[in-house]
C-alpha cells in the first residue's frame, strides 16, 4: 500500500455562486463539503487509480469528526463503502469509473482507501473555496490548523512508524499546524530511509529547506517554492540545485507549461496539449498521485510525468477541487509531449 501523511488536514468546502462580486450578498447555488489537505487529495486520486492507500495526520474535534464521516459514509464524492467505526481506522472503496484509459487498456478497478488519522483535542481545520461560475474562477479562504500537543505528535510518529511496515511508498504532504515542529518531515524522511520506504516530499518553506537535507526520494515544488528553496528563477538550474542539496529527484510544476523533472536517469519536461479553463484547486495533489502510482507501476519517468500532467490537467477541469475528470484525463494522457530538458545557454 501507499501512505500518504496530512498533518494539516481540511474539511473542504466548496460554494458555487453565478458571479462573485465584492462587498455583496450572493446566493449560493451548489455546495459541496469532502476531506481535504494535500495527502487526502493524493490519496483519493490514488486509491480511484487503482492503488490501495492509507491515510494518516490528524483529525479532531466536530469538523474532524465530519472530515472522517465523509471517508466511511462516501459524503467526499467519492468513497464509499464504509467501514470501522467513527472511532477507529476504516477501509472505504473509493468508487472509480470503468472505462478504457487513453491507451486503450481498461481502467484499473478502484483501490481501498483506509483512515488510520491520529485524533487530537483540537478542532481540524477548513478551507471555503468560492466557485465564480461566470469566469470559472476560484477564491480560496484557507483556516490555520488546530494546535498538536507534544504528547499528540509522540502519538503520531508511533503510528507512522507502524504504518511504515507494510507501505511501498510514502508521500508527505502540505503544511503544518501549530505545534509541530519546523523539522518534522525531515525526522519523518529519516524514519521511512531507515525502513526502506521510498518517500516523496511535497511542502514549502522552512519545512521544505530542512526536509530535503534529511534526502528524500523525490520532492515536487512548483516554480514559485523551487525559487524561494534555491534563489534561481530558471527551473532547470533550480532543479538541479535541489538535487544537489539532498534530493533523489525533483519534479517541479510549472503551471500551464506542465511539469519539469531531473532525476538520476536523466531531465524531461512535459508539456499539455493544450491549456484547460478551470479550478487549479489540488492539481499539485493529482500530479503527486500520478508520479506515485506510475512510480509503484515501475514506468520510466517520461511516463511518470506524462500521468502526472494529464492528471494535473485534468483536476482542472473537475467540477470540484481534489478531483480529476477521468475523461479529461484519458484523451489527454497519449497527447502530452516529453521530451529531453536542456538548461538554457
Amino acid at each position: 500500500m501507499i501512505l500518504t501523511v496530512t498533518l494539516n488536514a481540511a474539511l473542504d468546502i466548496t460554494y458555487r455562486v453565478p458571479r462573485l462580486r465584492r462587498h455583496a450578498s450572493h446566493r449560493v447555488t451548489d455546495v459541496t463539503e469532502r476531506p481535504g489537505g494535500k495527502g487526502l487529495n493524493v490519496a483519493r486520486v490514488l486509491a480511484a487509480l487503482g492503488h490501495d492507500t492509507v491515510v494518516t495526520g490528524f483529525a479532531g474535534g466536530i469538523t474532524g469528526e465530519a472530515l472522517r464521516a465523509r471517508l466511511r459514509d462516501g459524503g467526499n464524492g467519492g468513497i464509499g463503502t464504509p467501514g470501522a467505526g467513527p472511532d477507529g481506522p476504516a477501509t472505504d472503496a473509493v468508487n472509480g469509473a470503468n472505462g478504457t484509459t487513453g491507451t486503450g487498456r481498461p481502467a484499473a478497478a478502484p483501490g481501498a482507501l483506509t483512515d488510520a488519522l491520529v485524533p487530537i483535542a483540537g478542532t481540524t481545520r477548513r478551507t471555503v473555496g468560492v466557485v465564480d461560475a461566470a469566469t470559472g474562477d476560484t477564491t480560496q479562504l484557507n483556516e490555520a490548523g488546530p494546535a498538536v500537543t507534544p504528547a499528540e505528535w509522540a502519538a503520531f510518529t508511533g503510528t507512522y512508524a507502524t504504518l511504515l511496515a507494510d507501505a511501498s511508498a510514502v508521500a508527505l504532504c502540505g503544511s503544518l499546524p501549530p505545534g509541530v515542529p519546523v523539522g518534522a518531515y525531515a525526522d519523518l524522511i529519516r524514519q521511512a530511509r531507515a525502513a526502506g520506504v521510498p518517500v516523496l516530499l511535497d511542502t514549502s518553506g522552512e519545512p521544505l529547506h530542512r526536509g530535503i537535507a534529511a534526502r528524500p526520494d523525490l520532492v515536487k515544488p512548483n516554480a514559485a517554492e523551487l525559487a524561494e528553496l534555491t534563489g534561481s528563477t530558471e527551473p532547470l538550474r533550480a532543479a538541479e540545485d535541489a538535487r544537489r542539496r539532498g534530493a533523489g529527484a525533483v519534479v517541479a510544476s510549472l503551471g500551464a507549461e506542465g511539469m519539469l523533472a531531473v532525476t538520476p536517469e536523466g531531465a524531461w519536461r512535459a508539456t499539455p496539449p493544450q491549456r484547460i479553463a478551470g479550478n487549479p484547486t489540488g492539481a499539485g495533489d493529482s500530479a503527486v498521485a500520478g508520479l506515485l502510482s506510475a512510480g509503484a507501476e515501475a514506468l520510466p519517468w517520461p511516463d511518470r510525468l506524462a500521468r502526472a500532467v494529464a492528471l494535473s490537467a485534468a483536476t482542472v477541469q473537475a467540477p470540484t477541487a481534489g478531483d480529476f475528470d477521468r475523461q479529461t484525463y484519458e484523451r489527454l494522457l497519449p497527447l502530452v509531449e516529453v521530451a529531453s530538458a536542456t538548461a538554457p545557454g
